[in-house]
């Protein structure tokens, strides 16, 4: 029986190493598409070596959004699971004062992997098999003020995921959305992260393979985010304006 290959999209983040590796660990063939590929040379052979499959590199900037469908035209074959862990963290205080990275954060959270994901969605639905997993955030669930560009974003890409996934119902292609909260890796690096609410790179990565294997709709990589995230979006607009959380 053959074993369907794994595109990850961002397959340079910690996140995307992490879910490489799980898949590959399973017998996937990968394919990293990443800006610049010589920069994951050495990881491409260490996944071959570890875990006995094959991985191809393949050049890709999700923000050039008029290639995407050149960019997948050049994947042969066309992979039966792709994992979107694209996103720029951004930071809230620069987006507010400058338009430019403001639209940056927007555009790699957004509109590059919503793009993305569409065009792979018609070519799997053609075809009338795959999976699809984007990773957005809890912070999408309510607009906060310490990170409401990135939030915005996200909550954006979360609904795309979701009509998506409802288009797709009955066509033979499965939409995954990943709610990760806390993630240390070097995008967090330095932000003092509670621990029981951070999840490691391996962590999201197993929790999107399992999710894969077991046709999960949506998740929170860590349980308690759902609690959290209920009360948060439960509290009286009067109360939240005066909070900074």
């Amino acid at each position: 029986m053959t074993i369907a290959p794994v595109l990850i999209l961002g397959g340079r983040s910690d996140i995307g190493r992490a879910v490489a590796h799980r898949f590959a660990r399973a017998g996937h063939p990968i394919q990293l598409a990443v800006r610049n590929p010589e920069t994951v040379a050495a990881d491409a052979r260490d996944i071959e070596l570890r875990h006995g499959v094959g991985v191809s590199l393949h050049a890709f900037d999700a923000l050039e959004t008029a290639g995407h469908a050149a960019f997948l035209d050049t994947l042969d074959p066309l992979p039966g699971i792709a994992v979107c862990a694209v996103g720029l963290l951004g930071d809230q205080a620069e987006s507010e004062r400058d338009m430019a990275a403001a639209t940056r954060v927007m555009r790699s959270n957004f509109e590059a992997p919503a793009l993305l994901l569409g065009e792979l969605a018609n070519r799997f639905e053609a075809r009338g098999s795959g999976t699809l997993v984007g990773i957005s955030s809890v912070a999408g669930e309510r607009g906060r003020a310490t990170n409401y560009v990135y939030g915005s974003a996200k909550s954006g890409f979360t609904a795309f995921l979701s009509g998506l996934r409802n288009r797709l119902a009955g066509k033979g292609v499965h939409v995954v959305t990943v709610l990760p909260g806390f993630v240390r890796t070097r995008m967090t690096e330095g932000m003092d992260l509670p621990a029981r609410l951070t999840a490691t790179p391996e962590a999201v990565a197993e929790a999107i393979f399992r999710a894969v294997k077991k046709r999960r709709d949506s998740l929170h990589v860590l349980p308690v985010w759902a609690l959290v995230m209920a009360v948060i979006r439960n509290i009286p607009e009067r109360v939240f304006k005066r909070m900074r959380i």
